[in-house]
């Protein structure tokens, strides 16, 4: 299990050197002392960075000069936002690379890009796991939203989920794993749940065999939503969402009306949008165009919704 940690961890060029910061508290998440481990062994110098605040971590980032940070999406957003928002003019240009994992985020180049914006100078680079199975695939080293199965410690295949047959080249499905070499937790076809749609057969540009996933994490199974007859993913209303870079946060509410469900989209603006009235048309003609869809949006006031840490829940049901 670490390593594969490590296959991901040496995408990004991670090595003897390196600072790394771990801005969340470990507890017992099998991912977080996986990924500290690895790094320990590549000859990092790791700094866990539990039970502080976001501004004490910025200063730890900047004291300590930190080369790669490792978190959440959401929470590598929060940290920009955050170093935006201060007295010390943005984030420090030290961090050269942003390990994420946990949510769709990493390979929605919407949320990609909106990071990389606040980290000057750094990449964002993707991978997922699952704590039945362990970790999965890595970033492709040349081509941003694409990961790549550990093939040699996993079979994997892509079935569609509503008869179990293989998916045609090219079309979505599941991805089903079956692990190698590990005698503590063996799992035949486990079914992840995970949307996916594999590129075709042969070598990547990058060199690798291994199978490639375009557009990383598509989605969950569990995650979709069926509005008014058209099949909804939270990821691909982030991806919308995240173009506007006025918005700093959502949070989506499914309602039921007369059987029939609703979505809802609460925004907040920015500090510094200028016309935070005019993100509600703006937002709503791209959802429309999009998804062939009329989502309500409103307006919330700066600092009403919640800022994760860790994994997020932007969508309620209600």
């Amino acid at each position: 299990m670490v390593k594969n940690k490590m296959r991901v961890f040496e995408t990004a060029r991670v090595g003897p050197g390196d600072r790394m910061l771990f801005p969340f508290s470990f507890g017992p998440h099998l991912g977080f002392w996986l990924a500290f481990d690895a790094a320990a062994q590549l000859g990092c110098l790791n700094i866990p960075a539990g039970g502080m605040s976001t501004e004490a971590r910025l200063q730890a980032i900047r004291e300590n000069r930190i080369s790669v940070l490792c978190c959440s999406p959401t929470y590598a957003l929060r940290l920009g936002e955050s170093a935006g928002a201060s007295d010390i003019g943005g984030a420090p240009s030290s961090v050269r690379a942003i390990i994420v994992g946990g949510e769709p985020g990493g390979s929605i180049p919407a949320v990609v890009s909106r990071i990389e914006s606040f980290w000057p100078g750094a990449r964002v680079y993707d991978h997922h796991g699952m704590t039945e199975i362990g970790s999965v695939s890595y970033p492709c080293p040349q081509r941003q939203g694409v990961l790549h199965v550990i093939e040699s410690s996993y079979v994997a295949e892509i079935i569609d989920p509503q008869n179990g047959h293989p998916a045609m080249l090219g079309a979505t499905g599941e991805l089903v794993l079956t692990n190698l070499g590990r005698t503590g937790s063996p799992l035949l076809r486990y079914r992840t749940g995970d949307l996916v749609r594999a590129e075709s057969a042969g070598q990547c540009s990058c060199g690798s065999w291994d199978l490639a996933l375009a557009g990383g994490i598509l989605g969950r199974l569990d995650d979709m939503v069926v509005i008014r007859g058209v099949n909804v993913y939270p990821s691909a209303v982030e991806d919308i969402v995240r173009s506007f870079p006025d918005i700093a946060d959502f949070r989506a509410e499914i309602r039921k009306r007369r059987e029939m469900a609703e979505l809802r989209l609460l925004i907040e603006p920015s500090a510094e949008c200028p016309h935070p009235s005019e993100l509600e048309a703006l937002l709503q003609g791209k959802l429309r165009a999009t998804l062939a869809l009329r989502v309500s949006v409103d307006v919330v006031p700066v600092g009403t919704l919640p800022h994760f840490e860790l994994k997020t829940n932007r969508w309620i049901r209600r």
